[in-house]
């Protein structure tokens, strides 16, 4: 953290400015903007006049990743709450009325290790924004009677997702490949805590997580930098800072490797489809940023058409669909293969699967052609992702708070640098021949017909 007597230093595109030992060299695509307040907030202005509008984003260092037992999915009803009440408009009513006059549109989202809030206004509203922005985000008011209602929608989307087969098996999986650190990779929270929180609750996550110093604010948009920097300092200036980075001083647990491959089967009435999903622990920003690159660009060669695994499982008619993912993650981010096997050939479809997990380090797993094909599928993504300016501050903050600006900023180009070797290097690391956890999720009618006991199984 800057200490508050440095003076705040701009950043803009052309420059690789000091700022301090933990900012040495922010670099920013063009038309993007850095600066950091003396209260340690960072602040992220983006210029884009496609569209009269500018959309507002605070991000904060919050998530699942700070939770345990006992305050688990507390940060999601945390960022509900945020758009209830706080002291300048102290009822809900009166804050959708604000929305209204300033012609907003606003959401938030929670996730592993980010909470964000965002709002997008004419242009002229910016101003106005900033600060009905800053009333939330530090003067929130939490009543008992607006918790009561707000817990019941919280835990009500956990149960919309429950009733998913896929979200089941996924949730059971994920408790498995965390283990006693489930908690941190589980942003959806715990039914009996979700509906016990109180407002002390909330004011412990408050107090420890939303400071400046801990935060991003990003402004973009039809706005000129200079302009939005002045108002951000003059909005959010004399927010006052922890002192210290709260992440440090709240140091999260190091995640528990796997040590042997842990299968199992739940069945379940609303499965009319089976599924399978497997899992590792993959690389962490925090400890092997290059593998999470070379992640990236083996799923999408894997997500071709022409792959391997596609044409394996795909056009032999094995399964009608796969996925193969990797989540970026500063504190580990998993790996997953979710499958759909044709119902009369599950056994054939995890069998060829398990053959393809023990091959995909061969030399000639994929050509060159596809390695160039996922590059250009990757550089083209990042472009479209790109157009729209209201989803450019979650882009960044996502980055900000899992990686680094640096990392958004560099991201494309390493992709474009990827070789074979580092392919390797990540497969051999953190997937082929490593511990896994594997499960399926299978009606008791269709189980009884398939056995699933007797071929899913560690091998």
């Amino acid at each position: 953290m800057i200490s508050k007597i440095i003076k705040s230093i701009t950043l803009s595109v052309a420059g690789l400015l000091l700022a301090s030992a933990s900012f040495a060299q922010v670099r920013l695509p063009q038309g993007y903007y850095w600066k950091q307040l003396p209260n340690g907030l960072q602040v992220v202005v983006i210029e884009n006049s496609k569209v009269p509008l500018a959309t507002i984003e605070i991000a904060v260092k919050n998530g699942s990743f700070t939770e345990d037992s006992v305050y688990n999915g507390l940060s999601h009803l945390f960022e509900h709450m945020f758009f209830k009440a706080n002291k300048d408009y102290p009822t809900q009513a009166q804050f959708l009325k604000r929305t209204q006059e300033l012609g907003a549109i606003w959401n938030g989202t929670t996730g592993d290790e980010r909470v964000n809030y965002f709002f997008t206004f004419d242009t002229d509203s910016l101003k106005q924004g900033l600060k009905f922005l800053n009333a939330a985000i530090r003067f929130p008011i939490y009543r008992v009677e607006d918790m009561k209602k707000e817990r019941v929608v919280v835990d009500g989307e956990f149960q919309r997702a429950e009733s998913s087969p896929g979200f089941q098996l996924d949730f059971e999986v994920r408790k498995r490949l965390w283990t006693d650190q489930f908690t941190r990779k589980n942003p959806i929270g715990i039914h009996d805590i979700i509906n016990t929180a109180t407002p002390e609750k909330m004011m412990v996550i408050k107090n420890k997580y939303y400071f400046p110093n801990n935060s991003l604010l990003t402004i973009c948009g039809d706005v000129k930098h200079d302009e939005a920097f002045a108002l951000a300092e003059k909005v959010f200036g004399d927010w006052e800072s922890s002192g210290s980075d709260p992440i440090a001083k709240y140091p999260i647990p190091p995640f528990k490797p796997l040590t042997q491959s842990n299968y199992f089967i739940k069945e379940s009435t609303i499965a009319q489809t089976p599924f399978m999903d497997f899992a590792w622990q993959g690389p962490a920003y925090g400890t092997d940023s290059a593998s999470t690159i070379a992640a990236d660009v083996f799923s999408t060669i894997v997500g071709l058409n022409s792959s391997k695994l596609h044409q394996a499982l795909i056009d032999k008619g094995l399964a009608s669909d796969i996925s193969f993912n990797y989540q970026t993650s500063r504190y580990v981010g998993p790996i997953e293969i979710f499958v759909v096997p044709n119902p009369n050939k599950v056994k054939e479809c995890y069998d060829e699967l398990i053959h393809q997990l023990s091959i995909m380090n061969d030399p000639d797993y994929y050509t060159d052609a596809q390695l160039a094909d996922a590059k250009g599928i990757l550089l083209r993504n990042d472009r479209y992702a790109k157009e729209k300016p209201s989803s450019l501050p979650s882009q960044v903050s996502y980055a900000w708070a899992s990686t680094s600006l640096n990392y958004y900023t560099d991201n494309t180009d390493d992709y474009q640098k990827v070789t074979r070797a580092d392919i390797k290097k990540y497969l051999g690391t953190y997937l082929v021949g490593k511990p896994y956890v594997a499960g399926m999720i299978i009606s008791p009618d269709m189980n009884k017909t398939i056995n699933a006991a007797s071929f899913f199984v560690a091998k």
